[in-house]
């Protein structure tokens, strides 16, 4: 009977052990399964974090791709508006100049008719001569040098007006180049600060340090234009010399 109360206890110590190994091992099966998904977890976590990343930078890109493509056309058209400006300006002149020869030569020709009529004032005759000749010839002289000197200084005029669009998109294409990359330096900053690997801070690092190269780069090297000319104005558009004995023109 005794041996039998002791096998039965032998039995039960027995299950009772095979019970705790298989606690044993079902817990190591847990604890490994767990540690397995917080790895993989881990690891798709950070992948997110590259491709946002990278898919923000291409976005970046993208954008500004878009708004200098916008600036380019707009400047575009403001260059063919004021070029049909200057046409303008020049073709009415051109027409004022016209208007004004014939003015001339229709004076001229009243002249001829007024001198064959009092063919016996001679003296005056000689006078209206020298008049209805030199008339026109200086009018038309100063007509000329007058549209000559308008278009030259219109033509001065854009070139200067250029010069100084040119440099003020150049400006303001370098400060928005630096707030671009004064932004995506913090960007990664916030990204190196919550990298969990040291293969990633490396990289972000280095992107880091070349953004803050690129950004000392532009600071120190903007653009300068306007031939040297402090406080962005233009030179003067040099004077006008008029010719000897010219009365319709003045040096400006």
């Amino acid at each position: 009977m005794s041996e039998e109360k002791e096998s039965s206890v032998l039995f039960s110590l027995k299950e009772l052990m095979n019970l705790e190994e298989d606690r044993i091992r079902n817990e190591e099966s847990d604890r490994q399964s767990a540690a397995a998904a917080a790895e993989r977890a881990r690891a798709e976590a950070e992948q997110r974090a590259r491709d946002e990343e990278q898919a923000r930078i291409r976005a970046e890109e993208e954008r500004r791709r878009q708004e200098e493509s916008r600036a380019r056309e707009e400047n575009a058209k403001l260059e063919a508006i004021r070029l049909a400006e200057v046409e303008k300006a020049r073709v009415e002149a051109e027409q004022r100049a016209r208007l004004e020869a014939m003015a001339a030569q229709q004076a001229h020709e009243r002249s001829l008719e007024q001198m064959k009529s009092d063919k016996s004032k001679s003296g005056m005759k000689k006078v209206l001569i020298a008049l209805a000749v030199g008339v026109p010839l200086l009018l038309g002289g100063g007509i000329y040098y007058a549209v000559k000197t308008q278009n030259e200084n219109e033509i001065a005029q854009a070139a200067k007006d250029k010069q100084l669009a040119d440099a003020r998109k150049e400006a303001d294409d370098l400060k928005k180049q630096i707030k671009d990359s004064e932004a995506k330096q913090a960007d990664l900053n916030n990204a190196l600060a919550n990298a969990k690997d040291q293969a990633t801070r490396d990289a972000l690092q280095k992107q880091l340090d070349d953004e803050k190269a690129k950004t000392a780069a532009l600071k120190g090297g903007g653009p300068a234009r306007g031939g040297g000319n402090s406080g962005g104005t233009t030179p003067d558009a040099p004077k006008k010399k008029c010719a000897p004995g010219d009365p319709l023109c003045s040096e400006f």
